[in-house]
C-alpha cells in the first residue's frame, strides 16, 4: 500500500527494451524534482509505433525490472489494468485513482518535439506538470517547436524544479543533465535485444 502524499514521476513508453538511459533519466528526475518515486509505465502498445518488432509486454516488463535496480524506481503495467492506450487518458485515470499523490510526467526532449502528434496532447499538459529532459540532438531546436511555443507562458526554470510537482498544471520545465548515449532504437539496430521478438501485435491502436 502506498503512503499518502507521494511525489511521483511517471516515465511512459514501450521499453522495447528498457536500458540504462531510462534509469539515468529517472535518477536525475528523482534528484532534480525532489521526487519520492519514479514509475516506469510499460505500454501494452504505443499507438505511434508499429506492433511489428515489439516484444511481449511480459518480456518488456521483466527486463525493465532488471534494468531499474533501484528501490525508488517501480515498473508497472498499470495501463493494461486501467484499460488505457493514450497517455492523456492514463494520466486522467491515475489522478482520479490516486488523488492524494502528486504526479509529474517525465519525457525526453525527443518526445516534446513530437508531442503534438499525441492524442489529446493539450489535455495531457493540463492534467499534470511535465518535466522534459535534455536529449541530443533535440536540445537546440525543441524549445522553439509547437508544443513548447503553445505552453511557453507556463514554463518553469530548472532552478525551480523541486517545486514543479506541486504546481497546478499546465506547468512544465526543461532540465539539462549529463546526456546518456543509449536509446532503444540503437539497441535494436545492433541486434542486441535481450528477448525473442515476436511480430504479433499486443494491442490494436
Amino acid at each position: 500500500m502506498l503512503r499518502r502524499g507521494l511525489r511521483i514521476g511517471l516515465l511512459g513508453g514501450s521499453f522495447n527494451p528498457a536500458h540504462d538511459g531510462h534509469r539515468h533519466l529517472s535518477l536525475n528526475a528523482l534528484r532534480m524534482l525532489g521526487l519520492d518515486q519514479v514509475w516506469w509505465l510499460v505500454s501494452p502498445q504505443n499507438p505511434l509505433k508499429p506492433a511489428s518488432g515489439m516484444a511481449s509486454l511480459d518480456d518488456r516488463r521483466a527486463h525493465a525490472e532488471k534494468v531499474a535496480r533501484h528501490p525508488r524506481i517501480r515498473v508497472s503495467d498499470i495501463e493494461t489494468r486501467l484499460g488505457t492506450t493514450y497517455t492523456a487518458d492514463t494520466l486522467t485515470r491515475l489522478t482520479q485513482r490516486f488523488p492524494h499523490h502528486r504526479f509529474v510526467w517525465l519525457m525526453g526532449a525527443d518526445n516534446l518535439d513530437q508531442l503534438p502528434r499525441w492524442k489529446h496532447w493539450e489535455q495531457l499538459m493540463g492534467t499534470v506538470p511535465v518535466a522534459v529532459f535534455d536529449r541530443e540532438p533535440y536540445s537546440l531546436t525543441v524549445l522553439g517547436q509547437r508544443a513548447a511555443s503553445r505552453f511557453r507562458r507556463f514554463f518553469w526554470q530548472q532552478a525551480d524544479g523541486r517545486a514543479l510537482a506541486e504546481a497546478a498544471p499546465p506547468a512544465w520545465g526543461y532540465f539539462r543533465m549529463k546526456r546518456h548515449p543509449l536509446s532503444a532504437t540503437t539497441i535494436r539496430s545492433l541486434g542486441a535485444t535481450p528477448w525473442p521478438v515476436s511480430d504479433a501485435p499486443t494491442m490494436e491502436d
